[in-house]
């Protein structure tokens, strides 16, 4: 869900509330440090305190404390020596103790090693294991699992106790009543026109327009010409990536979409490959796995493509990455930030080719753009799902004005991200088992917005709309925090343009003089506002006692300092218009359990 953990915690509450409503219970996962797949089994993170309570855990507590999320799974990975699994301090000390969590701790497949560790630290439910060399498959495995046979026979022998499996039975029971046993719980309905319309709107909606030099797009009715390449615009992508791989009823692809809207206006879509990844599935009733045979050489499939550009009023190049290994996929991580299967090359030949270049790129994070200042279009297409090409037709041809904004910093380089600047191989994979998280709190816009200008490409919040808006002045309802009043802050946002459209506007807080270091600036709250052209309407923000807080881990305290701060409004991480400053006159601190 992004790079910030206050947009991670506000955007997990609501999906959480909307499953649960249904009867069903939302599980969260990976729980928690599990963010790498290579040697995700048993690497062991090694991460200092603030830097968990304030990065790592706000989404997860927000998903328990503010959600109520009725399960949890625990990652593959270690935690300060123990497996997430089978951990003291993140399944008893935090989640049970601290933020008071009343649901089920589920393991994922294959993520318990011992039976003792994880009977006494608070996993509640076991999924598959190899045990006794077999696999979970096995018809005579299940006994075997950890927390099954073996966990009976330690109870049987006295060596522990039955307090900590009454426990287990007692929340396992608590979930089937409020799913299975909730007399209550309402019936449902499956692949519905309600269902493929709220995927259309949602996909439309988290499109992120990155670039639009002379308002190229929307593409207008006399465009009556359009090439579109690329591998992307016939791929599925509700299919592989391990875990995220769906079963799905059906998935617009992005060239079936533009080809349907354009058919209604007349419009001649043509397409070419362009370059040769990996495609799987089956497109117009054609096989494209391993049956796809394609005897054009990479130069030939460029070169045709851009005979065709020459030929075309616009070309749209729909690419990116797939949910292919070593991209976006469970079990192996990327391996190169550059996108692959030559693309590079196939966007510089056609924004020779083409003034008119629309680059759709479909992935599920950040990308390197060499051909970024050749390229007058770049749409941010993302993995959207079963309305897919409806959702990206609508945004290119403007029927939906797009108002997504990015939840993570698209830099230039991989160099340009902390965990990498160093080249430390402790860093990632690891060494010797253990993987240490030495860049901190500097994730994403914490250490991009330090940069040197030019090392960004887009940061972390961006994102344009069809219209324009600009901001007014800021108003806030308080300049000092004291006791448990919040400060709002309202912020008019006037719609300078022709289109309705929507800003979202961004409230990062920056504590001038800290006795501790941290980062410049931190998103502390947002509002998305939807607005006429002409009209002004107020967005609105709002700034607790946890805005201004750090976590001391000397006094297991989260901890306002007294003194000067600043609240910074604006757009995106990188553009701030106004400042409101802010005094704290004395010392505010609380404990975990009290948030």
């Amino acid at each position: 869900m992004g790079e910030d953990p206050l947009l991670a915690a506000t955007m997990v509450v609501p999906y959480i509330n909307e499953v649960q409503k249904n009867g069903v219970a939302a599980c969260v996962k990976h729980y928690a440090l599990n963010n790498q797949e290579k040697d995700r089994d048993h690497v062991d993170v090694i991460v200092d305190d603030r830097t968990l309570h304030e990065i790592y855990l706000p989404a997860f507590k927000a998903a328990v404390k503010e959600g109520g999320a009725w399960a949890i799974m625990p990652g593959y990975n270690k935690y300060n020596g123990d497996h997430a699994c089978e951990n003291h301090t993140l399944l008893l000390d935090i989640l049970k103790g601290d933020w008071g969590f009343d649901g089920v701790a589920i393991s994922d497949w294959g993520a318990v090693h011992n039976t003792e560790k994880v009977a006494t630290n608070g996993l509640d439910m076991e999924f598959g294991s190899w045990t006794n060399g077999l696999n979970w498959g096995a018809s005579n495995a299940y006994d075997d699992y950890y927390l099954a046979r073996p966990y009976m026979k330690l109870i049987e022998e006295g060596k522990l106790p039955v307090s900590d499996l009454d426990d287990k039975a007692a929340r396992v029971l608590r979930l089937i009543m409020r799913t299975e046993m909730d007399r209550n719980r309402p019936y449902g309905s499956l692949n519905s026109d309600e269902h493929y319309a709220a995927a259309r709107k949602i996909g439309g909606e988290g499109i992120v327009l990155l670039k639009n030099d002379n308002n190229i797009l929307p593409l207008t009715a006399d465009k009556k010409k359009i090439l579109v390449v690329g591998e992307n615009a016939i791929k599925m992508m509700t299919v592989g990536g391990g875990s995220s791989s769906l079963k799905v009823q059906r998935e617009i692809l992005p060239l079936d979409g533009i080809k349907e809207y354009a058919a209604d206006k007349g419009i001649e879509v043509i397409y070419e490959r362009g370059y040769v990844g990996d495609i799987t599935g089956e497109y117009n009733g054609v096989k494209t796995g391993q049956d796809l045979s394609e005897s054009r050489s990479a130069e030939q499939l460029i070169a045709d493509a851009v005979k065709a550009a020459g030929n075309a009023d616009a070309v749209i190049f729909i690419g990116g990455l797939n949910k292919s290994d070593h991209q976006d996929a469970e079990g192996a991580d990327r391996m190169d930030f550059a996108l692959p299967y030559n693309q590079n090359e196939v966007i510089e030949a056609l924004a020779k080719a083409n003034p008119n270049l629309v680059v759709v790129n479909l992935t599920g994070n950040a990308y390197s753009m060499p051909w970024r200042d050749e390229v007058p279009a770049i749409v941010q297409g993302w993995y959207i799902g079963s309305e897919a090409g409806h959702a990206i037709a609508d945004v290119i041809f403007g029927e939906v004005n797009p108002s997504g904004k990015l939840p993570m910093t698209f830099a230039r380089e991989l160099t340009d991200y902390a965990p990498h600047a160093a080249g430390d191989s402790l860093l990632y994979p690891g060494i010797d088992g253990k993987v240490e998280y030495k860049e901190g709190m500097g994730i994403g816009y914490r250490h991009t917005d330090s940069l040197k200008p030019g090392r960004v490409n887009y940061a972390f919040g961006h994102g344009l709309s069809y219209t324009t808006f600009s901001l007014g002045e800021p108003k806030a309802s308080a300049t000092t925090l004291e006791g448990p009043i919040d400060i709002k802050v309202t912020v008019p946002v006037k719609n300078t343009g022709s289109v309705e459209g929507a800003e979202v506007v961004q409230g990062y807080v920056r504590d001038v003089k800290s006795s501790v270091k941290r980062p410049y600036k931190e998103l502390k709250s947002f509002d998305k506002v939807e607005v006429k052209p002409g009209e002004t309407e107020d967005a609105t923000l709002r700034f607790d006692k946890r805005a201004f807080a750090f976590y001391d881990p000397s006094t297991r305290l989260w901890t306002v300092e007294p003194g000067r701060f600043e609240i910074l409004i604006g757009t995106s991480s990188d553009k701030i218009s106004s400042r409101i400053p802010i005094d704290i006159p004395t010392r505010i601190t609380w404990k975990d359990s009290e948030d």
